[in-house]
């Protein structure tokens, strides 16, 4: 006999017990969130949308981002090295023997004795004594110079004096010229100042990458390393010269026939590029850079290759018997707070066309820096409390753009070329020789090639001073006077002054010349720093106010 199947339970419950389940579990849902929210706990991971490939400006926001993750992960390797060293510290004062505190008094009071004696201070490393210092070890322990010039401005990158140093110090010492930034320049002013410069040393057209990683970061997925090559592709990571450079080291160093590896020592002014250029022949971040101007404090090894070694150094310290501006764009006066940034601004400014500078910041036409600064704040949104223009970071913004690797101007070549007194054409015979012209000549066509180049009309023509004196010996900054301080303030006045006689001075038909000479007398004065007021006859007929502005209800009332 077939036994009959056992009928299952249903599983159907009545609807007050149901919505009594589905009110429990959205209670207990609002509780788990609500805590989540106190923790600031986010279930939602929200997703990097990155920057679209339509936008403007997409290569200076990756850099500006890559640029502060590098800044937030030096702060977070600064921090775990304090810790680390603190740790070494509590660890080393924990295995001191015990028996120090049953030694004898008299030995403790020698010991107390001898801890109270002055102790010498740590040199300080931001002092020019010591980036004089450690500018000299690197000229020293180096068999080739590389001199960094900013193709914006090569002739004022120069320094005289370390060129001088490196011929007369002993060693067959060889000084090499590259010119850095030339992605900023237009193409015909690049060719133009490498042919000048050619005439005296060898020189190695590079464009060095804005984009280097650090070689610990590893990216840990596929889609990662995906994202990433996009972004080498881009215009600031690429890097030209660099092959040209390495393989013209690489063949002199062969040349040599000797076992011990080329030194190559890179000098130059704070910000022409000296950490970016190892950094781009390494294809790793060696050494640290930065917008901020003076950012390289001692000499670093930097292996390339079995043969060459790379050594960076610190900038050269300007001498205050400069230009101003040489000294606003090649010294650390501004860092240092010898120097207000307005006042280098300024100085700037007046080096340069105010037409281009209008229409490369896209403001309306200003009188002085100041204005200029508050309308370049309005248009960037540096804005204050209250709508007040920021001019502290306008100013700042400014001169980063002009010593950094953003802002394209150009100064022209000299036309006659004549060599400095340090140097004489046999000099010049034997710092060319011993190069290979081939892969000098083939490796700079190639740059040039490669490399996108701006157009005139968007470039700012810069009104170069010339080489810049530098600081090289401990007793040439011993015996240097303090600059003088700045007036800004009178300098403003008097720039103010300049625009508004220059504003009247476009009507002279409706001016008489006793006013004009009353403006010159008002200006020459207000120069001297004293404020003068100058009172002007009126002369005002009562009898015509009283009748003209007189009122007839009468008449006019209706």
């Amino acid at each position: 006999m077939k036994r009959p199947k056992l009928r299952k339970a249903s599983k159907r419950v009545s609807c007050s017990k149901r919505y009594k389940i589905q009110k429990k579990v959205r209670e207990h849902n609002r509780k788990l969130r609500k805590e989540a929210k106190k923790k600031g706990v986010s279930k939602r991971v929200k997703k990097d949308l990155g920057v679209p490939s339509s936008a403007p400006f997409k290569e200076e926001i990756l850099r500006e981002a890559e640029e502060r993750r590098l800044q937030i992960e030096a702060e977070k390797e600064k921090k775990r090295q304090a810790k680390k060293e603190e740790r070494a510290q509590k660890r080393k004062n924990e295995k001191q023997p015990e028996s120090k505190e049953t030694e004898p008094k008299a030995k403790k009071a020698r010991e107390d004795d001898g801890g109270n004696k002055p102790q010498k201070s740590a040199p300080n490393k931001s002092s020019k004594q010591h980036l004089c210092a450690e500018l000299n070890k690197v000229i020293d322990a180096s068999d080739v110079i590389i001199e960094v010039l900013d193709a914006r401005d090569p002739l004022g990158c120069r320094c005289p004096q370390l060129e001088e140093a490196v011929l007369q110090r002993p060693g067959d010492k060889k000084l090499l010229l590259v010119l850095n930034k030339i992605d900023l320049v237009p193409k015909e002013h690049v060719g133009r100042w490498m042919t000048y410069l050619q005439q005296e040393f060898p020189v190695v057209a590079f464009k060095a990458s804005t984009y280097v990683r650090d070689k610990t970061v590893q990216a840990k997925k596929r889609r990662i390393v995906a994202s990433n090559e996009v972004l080498d592709k881009s215009r600031g990571a690429a890097c030209f010269g660099s092959s040209c450079l390495t393989e013209l080291l690489t063949s002199y160093a062969a040349a040599r026939q000797s076992e011990v590896s080329l030194k190559v020592g890179v000098v130059g002014f704070p910000n022409v590029g000296k950490s970016s250029l190892i950094n781009s022949v390494k294809g790793v971040l060696a050494c640290h850079v930065a917008v901020k101007r003076g950012n390289t404090k001692h000499m670093q090894e930097v292996h390339i290759s079995k043969s060459v070694k790379l050594i960076d150094s610190p900038g050269i310290v300007a001498s205050p018997s400069n230009p101003p501006a040489s000294m606003a764009l090649r010294s650390l006066q501004v860092e240092e707070g010898q120097e207000s940034v307005g006042e280098a601004v300024r100085t700037l400014l007046k080096q340069c066309d105010k037409t281009e500078i209008m229409l490369q910041y896209n403001v309306p036409d200003y009188r002085n820096s100041l204005e200029f600064l508050n309308l370049f704040a309005k248009k960037r949104g540096f804005l204050q409390k209250g709508g007040v223009p920021n001019a502290e970071q306008a100013a700042n913004t400014f001169l980063d753009d002009w010593t950094g690797a953003k802002l394209g101007y150009h100064s022209k070549a000299p036309g006659n070329h004549s060599l400095p007194p340090y140097l004489s054409d046999a000099v010049v015979a034997e710092m060319q020789k011993g190069w290979d012209p081939k892969i000098l000549k083939a490796g700079n066509e190639e740059t040039l090639k490669g490399v996108k180049f701006p157009s005139i009309s968007s470039s700012i023509t810069f009104i170069s001073k010339g080489p810049t004196a530098g600081l090289l010996s401990v007793a040439d900054v011993a015996e240097e006077k303090p600059p003088a301080e700045p007036k800004a303030a009178a300098a403003e006045e008097a720039e103010a002054a300049e625009a508004a006689a220059a504003a009247d001075g476009n009507d002279e038909n409706d001016e008489p010349e006793e006013t004009t000479e009353v403006a010159t007398k008002a200006k020459k004065k207000s120069l001297k720093g004293h404020v003068q007021f100058q009172s002007v006859p009126i002369d005002i007929n009562l009898s015509a106010a009283t009748t003209a502005d007189a009122y007839d209800f009468n008449t006019d009332f209706k």
